[in-house]
């Protein structure tokens, strides 16, 4: 019999046990994203008391055994009794969830985080937390655990006369957290993101979890005295700039402060950055909209004047604005409205107009001032015209349906039996002869194969026009379903018609495999991105080793698993057969079923992008035209690559 359904049954939990117990609608999960995310609401605080004009120092320190240490030298959180809540408001800030200073708009204009959930959130997720005061002359500390304060808060010493800020302490809880070492790197590039976009603040990043050669922790400071005219240079460090200045505005407009800084390369890509109260929207919103409108508006305006469309017999439009161009728009919003579904979309109407005016105003300025540089800019603008009429013209072969072929798909192409998008799954395989293998290997109810013919076009070097004549290029577009391209945005991906929501590059565990799998990539970045943001897009990993011994087989996938797998077989590895897989087509149909094809066994891995600034400067590195760059992350990334003597 079932139990009965009372109000027994009702559990109204408070807000620290919800944040536990379900901490992914707090802070997005509780992998490798989620931890990062603990730090960055901490040093968000901070950096909301530095907007508020009272902090411009923050130091970041990952401890030994992941632990994190946060310090500011703001005006350290309250510590003076809260009536209504009848306890420190130090206790107070730190164990309700939706309490702090930020709803007060005297104590703070703007505030960032991204899910405005607060240090209380990241309490509730810290085995251990330990909050340090200093102001009024004393050192105040309270700790917590879980969420909750196990001791009261305490003066625990003196400080010098003057002396204010704040210093976190915590440990994520290992009973909530998949994942619980943090990645410097990832840190790194959000803190640097930071004092980009908060000019004359200083923000170091230590790790003391492992000393160098030296015998020194590694160690950043990251300080911009230029703000996004830095943040410019430095995202289009890897391109060859076609204007001496950073083209860079800031004004304020119905209590809504701006900044924008853009400038033109001679890539082919359109590369915006848009951000609200320090957070990345990176899927856009009114002001991504605003700025586009005053770009096209008073460029066409300028070119217009000039007479080149007519001149050039061209009809230009808003994306021929945009090709090659780098700009970050920041702006700060006292209540920022987000849709979307995670939150990264602004949707607040007034910012549009605001944006508009500002970018309108100060770029007509600056086009009049500047008359060559105007000149190279509408210059770059009618080829781009030039270049999407004949892209249109490619854009349409890609889409039309041969009728000869019935279905238009391509003739390479093994189609899966099912109809169904979300059960499908295309694998993108290099060469003929594994896709062969492929085709023989797969479940062919839900896996398509797709062979392509070594290594697809650099799309990075190639202008539109030529990507969509590229047959490899066609071959996917038709395969996948998907319609691309409006007036509006040449690149925009229509995926109501896709037909997997699995695509899967799969190529040989080598260097070539690995640059197919980076061109094929850096089409998607660049072409397809909605595949990525979407989550359709997986690396296949094919084992490099198959070890045998008597009629007992395992399959390696490096070197680690083969030395493993070796002496689990055998302590002195006699008697272990070790067969090294070069490429796909070296296996049979069973063994690539077995190791890469079947959902059971298989390791996929899924391509995200954790940060897209990150991302498109990795991409514009490795496959674009500047070689030094590309020349340095080789010489310091080669002790990772596995060379095959």
């Amino acid at each position: 019999m079932s139990k009965q359904y009372t109000a027994s049954s009702i559990q109204a939990l408070e807000g620290i046990e919800h944040v536990r117990m379900r901490p992914s609608m707090y802070i997005g999960d509780v992998s490798f994203r989620g931890l990062h995310h603990l730090v960055y609401e901490v040093v968000d605080n901070s950096i909301d008391e530095a907007l508020a004009g009272f902090c411009d120092t923050i130091t970041v320190t990952i401890k030994e055994g992941n632990s994190i240490e946060v310090t500011d030298n703001g005006r350290g959180i309250p510590v003076d009794f809260h009536e209504k809540e009848k306890k420190s408001a130090l206790e107070v800030v730190m164990t309700k969830i939706g309490a702090g200073g930020k709803f007060d708009k005297d104590s703070y204009k703007v505030s960032g985080g991204l899910h405005g959930v607060g240090v209380s959130c990241v309490n509730a997720l810290s085995k251990v937390m330990i909050t340090t005061v200093y102001r009024d002359g004393n050192i105040y500390q309270q700790k917590y655990e879980k969420g909750k304060a196990v001791t009261e808060v305490e003066i625990v010493g003196k400080c010098e006369p003057g002396k204010t800020g704040t210093t976190q302490f915590f440990t994520p809880d290992d009973t909530i957290f998949q994942e619980l070492v943090y990645n410097y790197d990832t840190l790194a590039t959000r803190l640097r993101e930071l004092s980009f976009l908060n000019k004359g603040i200083t923000i170091t990043l230590t790790d003391e979890r492992e000393k160098q050669a030296d015998e020194s922790f590694r160690h950043d400071v990251f300080h911009s005295e230029r703000g996004l005219k830095e943040f410019i240079e430095y995202i289009d460090g890897n391109r060859e700039s076609i204007m001496e200045h950073v083209i860079f505005m800031e004004a304020e407009r119905d209590n809504i402060p701006v900044e924008v800084a853009m400038r033109y390369n001679t890539s082919f890509n359109e590369n915006l950055h848009s951000y609200v109260n320090n957070i990345n929207t990176h899927e856009g919103g009114t002001h991504l909209a605003g700025f586009r409108r005053a770009l096209t508006r008073t460029l066409k305006k300028y070119a217009d004047d000039m007479g080149l469309p007519q001149k050039e017999k061209v009809e230009v439009t808003g994306d021929d604005f945009r090709e090659g161009l780098t700009a970050i728009i920041s702006v700060k919003v006292l209540e920022p409205q987000f849709e979307g579904q995670t939150k990264t979309k602004l949707g607040n109407s007034e910012v549009s107009g605001a944006v508009d005016k500002i970018v309108g105003e100060m770029l007509t300025n600056f086009l009049e001032e500047n008359p060559n540089e105007a000149k190279i800019i509408v210059q770059k603008v009618v080829l781009a015209a030039k270049a999407r009429q004949a892209a249109k013209k490619a854009r349409e072969m890609v889409q039309r349906k041969s009728p000869m072929g019935g279905s238009g798909l391509p003739g390479k192409l093994s189609d899966c039996s099912s109809k169904d998008p979300a059960e499908s799954e295309i694998f993108l395989v290099e060469g003929d002869s594994a896709g062969g293998t492929a085709k023989q290997g797969r479940d062919r109810h839900f896996q398509a194969i797709l062979p392509l013919r070594g290594k697809i076009l650099n799309v990075e070097k190639s202008m539109l026009h030529k990507v969509y004549d590229n047959d490899e290029i066609k071959n996917i577009y038709t395969a996948l379903g998907v319609s691309v391209g409006t007036e509006e945005d040449s690149k925009a991906l229509n995926l109501s018609k896709l037909r997997y929501h699995k695509i899967v590059i799969m190529t040989d565990a080598d260097i070539d495999g690995s640059h197919i799998s980076t061109l094929i990539l850096t089409f998607f970045f660049r072409y397809m991105k909605e595949l990525i943001e979407n989550g359709y897009v997986y690396i296949a990993s094919p084992p490099l080793y198959l070890l045998k011994k008597g009629n007992k087989k395992i399959y390696a996938w490096n070197e680690k698993d083969r030395e493993e797998e070796t002496f689990k077989m055998s302590a002195d590895g006699k008697g272990v057969e070790i067969q090294r897989y070069k490429g796909l087509g070296e296996m049979n149909p069973e063994q690539l079923w077995e190791t890469t094809l079947n959902p059971e066994n298989r390791i996929l891995k899924q391509v995200t992008i954790e940060n897209a600034v990150e991302a498109d400067s990795v991409f514009s590195m490795l496959m674009g035209d500047e070689v030094p760059p590309r020349r340095e992350f080789i010489e310091k990334n080669a002790i990772y690559a596995n060379i095959d003597a």
